[in-house]
């Protein structure tokens, strides 16, 4: 875990990668979860059986939007901003891409690459740069511009 003592500091790394975080297991429970949540049981993500044999990745694979969904988790468990910001909210995304399939099962972690850090109305704006590996492939999960703002 990777703590930030001030905005200032974090400020200082921009464009520098300012945190890993460990690996997390992507398995077919949560997969399956995510499905019922948003209603998206395309078979590819939901019947094993039928991914089995129809699958180009002989298997069932996560949602891209189930990979972007963690990134809020992974970021709570690679670093922490301190200070007086009791309000944080994911402002939105700039840039997603998905350039691998996460298999059920497979393994992710997440690099955080600060890109900016901003003043605005009542706290800041950091817009990061995130990387999900993806255990073993030669191409990450996924890469997002993820804006994160920090009020008082």
């Amino acid at each position: 875990m990777r703590v930030f003592e001030s905005i200032d500091e974090l400020r200082a790394l921009i464009g520098h990668e300012a945190a890993v975080g460990e690996w997390f297991t992507v398995d077919q429970a949560r997969i399956n979860g995510f499905a019922e949540v948003t209603g998206d049981h395309q078979w590819i993500h939901v019947d094993v059986e039928r991914a089995k044999v129809e699958s180009p990745y002989g298997g069932t694979i996560a949602h891209g939007f189930l990979t972007l969904s963690l990134l809020s988790q992974l970021s709570r468990e690679c670093f922490e901003i301190r200070g007086d910001y009791p309000v944080r909210i994911n402002y939105g995304l700039n840039r997603v891409r998905f350039p691998s399939a996460v298999p059920a099962g497979a393994r992710v972690r997440a690099r955080f690459t600060p890109q900016a850090v901003e003043v605005v109305e009542g706290g800041w704006q950091v817009v990061w740069a995130v990387t999900v590996d993806l255990e073993g492939a030669a191409k990450p999960a996924a890469y997002a511009e993820w804006a994160v703002r920090l009020y008082r």
